[in-house]
C-alpha cells in the first residue's frame, strides 16, 4: 500500500522548497519508515537544489533526519518500530571498503547518494499526479514528515524526547563531517597548531573536535562577525577577518613555520590557496567544500609542498554506528556543545532557514515537523 506523506519538493533547479503531498512505497525487505521529528539544513542540500552536484528534478532533498521508526521491512534487524534514529549516507555494505569498517569510502557511495534511486533504478517518492520524483537523497530524502530509507543509513540513539532528538539530527551529515575529519583523519596531537577556513556547522564541528584533541593553537578564519565570535565562544585562540585582515600574514604571526593542521570548507579556491599557503612543513590540509566558486572566479592553488598532504575528506571517514555514538557521548558530557548552533524553524519556514544559512545568520538551521 502506498504511504501517503507531505515533503518539501525542488521542481526545478534553484527553485524553491515547496510542500506537497506525496507517495511513498511500502517499505522493501531491506527498508524502514521514519517518522520525521527533525532535520538539519545543509549546505549540501542548497548544493544540490543549485544543480551544483547533478540532482533531476523534481527532487525532494535532506539528508540530516532524525526521527521515530514506524515500520520495518521483513529482513530487517538493526531497528525496531518506535526506536528514535538519527539517519546518515547510504553505503552498500558489501565492498572491500564497507566491509573493513570504512563505510564513507564506499565504492558505490555516489551511485547510492546523489542518484536519486534505489541501486535498482527504482523511485520511492512521486507526487500527487503519481509521476516518479527524485529521492533517495543520501539513501534517504528526509526533508519530507515521512522518509524511506535503507536500515544501514540508521543510528539508534538514546534520545529520551523529540527536543533531544532534534538537536542530534545534524550529527547525520555536517557535524560528523568536522569532527571526523579531525578526530578519524588528521588526528592532530596535544599542542599541534590547527586552523579553519570557514565556521559553519562542518568547520565549527572540526573546530571543537580540535579542542576534544587538545590542539594549540587553535585558529577559525571567516567574514562573518558573528560566527567569529561563536568560534572564540567554542575554543578558538585566535580569529582572522577575511573581510579585513591579510589572512596570510596574518596566521605568519600566529605560527611563524606554518600550522600542522588545517580543514577547508567553503569550496572556494581562493581560499583553498589560503589554506595550502598556510601549511608548516609537514602539514596537512583536509578540504570539505563542494567547489563554490563563481564563473571566472576560479584560480589554482599551489601544489602541496614535500611533507605536506592535502587531501579531500568523505563525511570525516567515518562510520556512522560507532561515530556519532561518539559524538553524542562527547556532547552530553559538555565537551561537544553542538546545541550551540543549532536554529529550529518549523519544516514550512525550510525557504527561510535556507536564506538564514546563506546569510550567515544562522549556522544550522533545524527543521521540526
Amino acid at each position: 500500500m502506498p504511504i501517503p506523506t507531505r515533503a518539501a519538493i525542488v521542481r526545478e533547479r534553484g527553485g524553491p522548497f515547496i510542500f506537497e503531498e506525496v507517495e511513498l512505497d511500502d517499505p522493501r525487505p531491506d527498508e524502514v519508515l521514519v517518522r520525521m521529528v527533525a532535520c538539519g539544513i545543509c549546505h549540501t542540500d542548497i548544493a544540490a537544489r543549485d544543480g551544483l552536484i547533478g540532482t533531476e528534478f523534481p527532487a525532494v532533498l535532506g539528508h540530516e533526519g532524525a526521527g521515530v521508526v514506524e515500520k520495518v521491512g521483513a529482513n530487517v534487524g538493526r531497528v525496531r518500530a518506535g526506536e528514535r534514529v538519527v539517519l546518515s549516507f547510504s553505503s552498500c555494505g558489501q565492498c572491500s571498503n564497507c566491509r573493513r569498517g570504512r563505510p564513507a569510502r564506499c565504492d558505490s557511495f555516489d551511485e547510492l547518494n546523489f542518484e536519486g534511486k534505489r541501486p535498482d533504478g527504482s523511485t520511492s517518492i512521486r507526487d500527487a499526479k503519481g509521476k516518479p520524483i527524485s529521492g533517495s537523497f543520501f539513501g534517504q530524502s528526509s526533508f519530507a514528515f515521512r522518509a524511506l530509507t535503507h536500515e544501514r543509513n540508521l543510528v539508534a540513539v538514546d534520545a529520551s524526547t523529540d527536543d533531544e532528538l532534534a538537536l542530534l539530527a545534524p550529527f547525520g551529515c555536517g557535524v560528523q563531517a568536522g569532527a571526523g575529519t579531525v578526530l578519524n583523519e588528521l588526528k592532530p596531537r596535544p599542542g599541534d597548531s590547527f586552523i579553519v577556513f570557514g565556521i559553519g556547522t562542518v568547520g565549527l564541528s572540526a573546530l571543537m573536535a580540535a579542542r576534544i584533541s587538545e590542539a594549540a593553537p587553535i585558529v577559525a578564519v571567516d567574514t562573518v562577525a558573528s560566527r567569529l565570535e561563536l568560534a572564540r565562544k567554542l575554543g578558538a585562540d585566535f580569529t582572522v577577518d577575511a573581510r579585513t585582515e591579510d589572512v596570510g600574514r596574518r596566521i605568519r604571526e600566529i605560527a611563524a613555520r606554518g600550522v600542522d593542521y588545517a580543514v577547508e570548507t567553503t569550496g572556494l579556491s581562493k581560499v583553498i590557496d589560503q589554506a595550502i599557503r598556510s601549511l608548516g612543513p609537514n602539514g596537512k590540509l583536509s578540504k570539505l567544500g563542494i567547489p563554490m566558486d563563481a564563473p571566472g572566479e576560479q584560480i589554482s592553488p599551489p601544489k602541496p609542498g614535500p611533507g605536506q598532504m592535502v587531501f579531500y575528506s568523505i563525511a570525516g571517514d567515518s562510520n556512522p554506528q560507532k561515530f556519532i555514538p561518539s559524538l553524542i557521548k562527547a556532547f552530553r558530557e559538555g565537551k561537544f556543545p553542538v546545541d550551540a548552533l543549532v536554529q529550529e524553524y518549523p519544516a514550512s519556514e525550510i525557504n527561510e532557514g535556507v536564506r538564514d544559512s546563506l546569510s550567515g545568520f544562522v549556522v544550522k538551521p533545524v527543521l521540526r515537523f
